[in-house]
């Protein structure tokens, strides 16, 4: 019953942001930005034991000249080429483990995991901005507007990495992946937008979405309450509120996804309280490629059990 009211409830909810008018043209000139990058990398092999895959480190240099490092893993014995897939992690977090990622290269897939700059991993931030910096990446150049925000570098990091997997020459540029969940879920999603080519992705509970519903809603105890803060702190009046969400309607994810060609599958927790299911309905009904929800109706931003089985199929079919 509770499935079926919300998905009722949100089945036409297509956010509450104002797209700016000029943001197809604000995307456009970053990827024309991102073109000027270079596709080379170096490799450092890790020394961790395997019979099956080598370990690397990746190591490119995105957009402003940061230095991003990746996790890469392949498998030992290649003939012909293998297909790609990219993994992105949640906020403040990095790409965890290179044994995580084993039993997709075990089933013959090249895995390239990237750590978000400035955050847990070994990426560099190097944006320097002025106004508020402290407390959360959303915020980062918000001051200064939509060429300083922090995850307009991000963005552009996901696409420059999907096109560094897809130059290799033992992956099939046609059978590329991506997955990830809370901020690795709309990085995923990001990565789709931006780089057209990829087939699939797995997003589950996506942050980064419809930032305005989220001040109706109880932002304090969510992963957005870094906008309360800043709001808090710098406008406590709210005298620049318009200005600010609409600066950030640049990296509400629910305004790129309509640029998706990728197969994706959608996990939700129905109990989410840290990304809001009606945030979450905003960005997925903007989708217009092939799509399905999956849906857990007790659970919220946490493991949703027989998820990893439920995808793998859809994630392993190349054909």
């Amino acid at each position: 019953m509770k499935k079926e009211q919300v998905i009722n409830e949100y089945r036409e909810y297509k956010g509450s942001g104002i797209k700016p008018a000029d943001y197809e043209d604000f995307w456009e000139r970053a990827l024309k930005e991102l073109d000027s990058q270079s596709l080379s990398y170096e490799l450092e092999k890790v020394d961790i034991p395997s019979k099956i895959a080598d370990f690397y480190n990746l190591y490119f240099t995105g957009v402003n000249g940061a230095r991003i490092r990746c996790q890469y893993i392949r498998p030992k014995h290649i003939e012909g080429k293998v297909p790609g897939m990219l993994m992105f992690h949640g906020y403040h977090s990095d790409s965890g483990d290179f044994g995580d990622k084993l039993s997709w290269v075990t089933e013959g897939n090249a895995v390239l995991a990237m750590d978000c700059r400035g955050q847990g991993g070994e990426s560099e931030d190097n944006t320097t901005v002025k106004g508020a910096t402290l407390k959360g990446l959303i915020i980062r150049g918000v001051e200064e507007g939509p060429e300083s925000l922090y995850y307009r570098s991000v963005f552009l990091d996901t696409a420059h990495a999907a096109r560094i997997l897809m130059s290799m020459d033992e992956v099939d540029e046609n059978a590329i992946s991506v997955q990830g969940a809370s901020q690795g879920g709309a990085l995923s999603l990001v990565c789709a937008a931006l780089e057209p080519r990829i087939k699939k992705v797995v997003a589950q509970y996506p942050f980064l979405s419809d930032y305005r519903k989220m001040f109706e809603l109880d932002i304090n105890s969510s992963a957005y309450e870094e906008l309360a803060y800043w709001f808090r702190f710098r406008d406590p009046m709210h005298e620049r509120e318009e200005e600010i969400l609409q600066t950030l309607e640049y990296i509400d994810i629910q305004h790129l996804v309509p640029r998706i060609k990728a197969e994706v599958k959608w996990a939700i927790g129905l109990e989410d309280g840290i990304c809001p299911p009606v945030t979450q309905f905003a960005v997925y009904n903007q989708i217009s490629s092939p799509k399905e929800m999956i849906i857990f109706p007790e659970y919220g931003h946490e493991y949703l059990p027989k998820l990893g089985d439920k995808v793998r199929g859809f994630l392993l079919n190349h054909e």
